[in-house]
């Protein structure tokens, strides 16, 4: 895994198909949060997407920096 790389992914939320552009750590943390609440990445982005006041990519990245915070 590269430093920054920035990956397209093809996701699900809430049954409807999209797609999500981020930075592999962001997504490797995302998976370990999901985990470790015993959801889905799917699940999580769905919730993540509810509340999201901007686009879905920064919102993944401001959860994951307000998990660390918290």
């Amino acid at each position: 895994m590269s430093t920054g790389t920035i990956r397209k992914r093809s996701v699900k939320l809430a049954g409807h198909s999209t797609s999500v552009s981020v930075e592999d750590e962001f997504w490797e943390v995302l998976k370990t949060l999901a985990q470790s609440q015993s959801m889905t990445v799917s699940d999580l982005l769905t919730r993540i997407d509810a509340d999201r006041p901007g686009n879905l990519s920064s919102a993944i990245r401001l959860y994951v920096l307000k998990s660390y915070q918290a």
